[in-house]
């Protein structure tokens, strides 16, 4: 049963950081329909930005001496804000840079361009960090939680918590405000949107600056389990992309429950056999998209803002 119960949580906790970044794809795709295929790049970005906060502010002399207690305290909260807010800056550079010139033109030059985007970022982190992975101290320490059995690691409950809270406040601020009303009223009809005085490239801009923060506060989530490095974002992304694929892209509740779908799935065939799991992920998309091509929670409709 603890087997089975710590694959349950470490399953929720991955499928949690997917469904982050799932919902990032989601909002990007329904007020602009375009992507940031660069979005691993910006994960990995803002794990190297929250690891560098943590460095000036735990006072260690470099990255591999960042000692236990680096991320203690106010300073894991502080470098998580920071990482998000950095990260969400350069979000908006990219959409001015790369995917404003191309709005409302025929073809798909954004793909080319959010891709060329996110080799010059990596490059730069290159130039920066350079390649060697960085292990990251868990926040709220290394100690082991026994739940029935099951050894859980504190950072999995955190990041699953972290995730929750994200999408909760997401929901509500759609549902619920008048900034939600206007993403959502883009979201269904940008030319009428216009119309009624709604500045589209101020929501375009804001909605990139939130995927991209969400990319970068996951990146460094996930940091203390996977450890930081500029190449883990690509894996990362990837499967969040095809988790909002399987959830429906113009979905976000859907692409967040696609996101924890693929996140249990990977966990309980880890169970079996762990070489095993992107075969079976990527054979249950191929799946899904044959019986669902818009994705198991597409809606027919769109809510009226």
């Amino acid at each position: 049963m603890g087997v089975y119960i710590q694959a349950l949580v470490s399953g929720l906790s991955v499928g949690g950081i997917y469904a982050l970044l799932a919902l990032s794809f989601s909002v990007t795709y329904t007020t602009t329909k375009t992507l940031n295929f660069s979005q691993g790049d910006f994960v990995a970005f803002g794990a190297f930005i929250g690891v560098t906060i943590l460095l000036m502010l735990s006072g260690a002399p470099d990255f591999n001496r960042l000692g236990p207690d680096a991320s203690s305290g106010f300073r894991y909260p502080v470098a998580a804000l920071g990482a998000g807010l950095a990260v969400g800056f350069v979000g908006i550079l990219m959409f001015i840079a790369a995917i404003r010139p191309f709005a409302g033109k025929p073809g798909m030059n954004w793909v080319m361009s959010t891709i060329g985007f996110g080799i010059i970022l990596q490059s730069l982190g290159l130039v920066i960090w350079g390649p060697a992975p960085v292990t990251v101290p868990q926040p709220l320490g290394n100690d082991i939680i026994r739940i029935m059995g099951a050894g859980v690691r504190t950072q999995e409950l955190l990041i699953l918590f972290v995730a929750i809270v994200v999408m909760l406040a997401f929901d509500r601020v759609m549902r619920k405000t008048r900034l939600g009303k206007v993403m959502r009223a883009v979201a269904q009809n940008p030319e009428v949107a216009s119309l009624m005085g709604i500045n589209l490239t101020l929501v375009m801009a804001g909605a990139f600056a939130f995927s991209s923060a969400l990319a970068g506060l996951g990146g460094l989530l996930v940091a203390p389990i996977a450890s930081a490095s500029l190449y883990v974002g690509l894996w990362i992304a990837l499967k969040a992309f095809s988790g909002a694929i399987i959830g429906g892209l113009d979905n976000p509740r859907g692409c967040i429950a696609g996101g924890f779908l693929l996140g249990l799935v990977e966990s309980s065939v880890a169970l079996w056999q762990a070489q095993w799991r992107e075969i079976v992920i990527f054979l249950l998309i191929i799946v899904v998209l044959s019986l669902w091509p818009n994705g198991i929670f597409n809606r027919s409709t769109v809510d009226r803002a």
